[in-house]
């Protein structure tokens, strides 16, 4: 027997944004929600129910950094670069997650992250081939469990119990969380086993908006300044959320699951998407941002790379990701 959702209504009043053609015949179609928000408070692009409830899923997890670092986690940028990602599981980040972990004298073993396969295509291939079994420190969460680690080890908290959402680590992040996103509506577990947070699909942008256009200086500015450095500690090779901010200067990014995507631009503006079925394929959001960004006027040739999403057939373009107008009402 299938549960009820208790309130599907956002999602069902999602609008069709996305249209996946092949041969002139529309292939599929995604409803979405999308919101672009200014420093201001507008919201220059607004698509379904903004104000409603998502779960961010990694999307979040700039947010879940910056609660680190006013917790006093202070790490050199490629390294808090890494506590904001999704990583492919490269020999890099495996590496860096060991180094942020020595940092606070601790081993790999700390780690309560799910054991799985890397994420990133070409490395999960790597160790099918090698028969290596799934670990925590190949889960593409592991960074930011590491920064989590290394904060409890700051103020003497207990780093067994770390995930535990009552744990004063999650207390503080939840915290910050609700000051810098919006109000916390509902408090789940993510697939690594981390406290999730629902919060306002409107209320992500804006906080990617303001990481965006922080000082430098300031908490908010060195997590925005530690994905723009490292861009690829936070994907990795051939990830969109990397090349997104490899493409476009200022651009801080960051894609979760279930088809989620944010992404701040250094004047203030922010961007927010949510695919309704969760598009298991990334295409959808992928061009719903590329497409958000271009609408802002934000262009690169990158970027518009990016936005062009053909459908192969036989290995030529037969079709195209085709994202509907995001400027009309």
């Amino acid at each position: 027997m299938t549960a009820q959702a208790s309130d599907t209504a956002a999602l069902d009043a999602a609008p069709v944004l996305v249209h996946v053609t092949r041969g002139g015949f529309v292939e599929s179609a995604h409803r979405a929600t999308l919101v672009a928000t200014d420093a201001a408070g507008g919201t220059p692009l607004r698509h379904g129910r903004v104000d409603d409830p998502v779960l961010p899923r990694s999307s979040l997890k700039p947010i879940q950094a910056l609660a680190m670092v006013r917790l006093g986690l202070d790490l050199p940028p490629h390294l808090l670069a890494l506590v904001c990602s999704s990583h492919s599981g490269e020999a890099v980040h495996r590496d860096a997650v060991a180094e942020i972990l020595a940092t606070a004298g601790l081993g790999l073993d700390a780690l309560r992250t799910t054991p799985s396969l890397p994420l990133g295509e070409l490395e999960h291939a790597r160790w099918l081939a090698a028969g290596e079994a799934p670990t925590p420190v190949a889960m593409d969460c592991s960074g930011k469990h590491a920064g989590m680690l290394v904060t409890c080890t700051l103020h003497g908290w207990p780093t067994e119990t770390y995930l535990d959402p009552e744990h004063p680590l999650q207390l503080a992040i939840r915290d910050t969380v609700a000051e810098i996103v919006g109000e916390v509506t509902h408090t789940t577990v993510d697939g690594c086993g981390a406290p999730l947070f629902a919060v306002p699909l409107s209320g992500l942008a804006a906080a990617f908006g303001r990481l965006a256009a922080a000082d430098p200086t300031t908490d908010d500015g060195r997590v925005a300044e530690a994905m723009r450095t490292a861009p690829h500690m936070v994907g990795g090779t051939g990830r969109d959320v990397t090349t997104f901010m490899e493409a476009m200067p200022g651009l801080i990014a960051k894609d979760g699951a279930e088809s989620v995507y944010a992404a701040g631009l250094p004047d203030g503006r922010g961007v927010a998407v949510k695919v309704a079925d969760g598009a298991p394929v990334a295409r959808a959001r992928q061009g719903l941002l590329a497409h958000a960004l271009l609408a802002l006027g934000a262009d690169t040739p990158g970027l518009r790379e990016l936005a062009d999403q053909p459908v192969l057939g036989h290995g030529r373009p037969v079709g195209a990701v085709e994202v509907l107008d995001l400027i009309a009402p």
